[in-house]
């Protein structure tokens, strides 16, 4: 998905602003070959929201296999002392 850039217009218009003509130019340059990348779509954006969500769920596997290997390291060290 390609954006419209028009740079010309975009040159003139810095320039009516006062900005030199080669900057002008350079910016209206760099300006459209940023534009010019692919952007994220809505599927994008849902794939990594689901990732994310994946990601919680793994995350919360694994605090309650460290609070249950915290628990039973506390009995080990409690049956060992008392």
């Amino acid at each position: 998905m390609a954006i419209q850039f028009d740079t010309l217009r975009y040159v003139e218009k810095l320039k009516s602003a006062g900005i030199p003509e080669a900057q002008a130019a350079a910016f209206a340059t760099a300006l459209g070959e940023s534009a010019s990348g692919s952007l994220a779509t809505k599927d994008d954006c849902s794939s990594i929201k689901n990732e994310a969500s994946d990601i919680r769920s793994d995350l919360k596997l694994m605090r309650w296999m460290l609070a249950a290997i915290v628990v039973g390291v506390i009995f080990l060290v409690a049956k060992a002392f008392f």
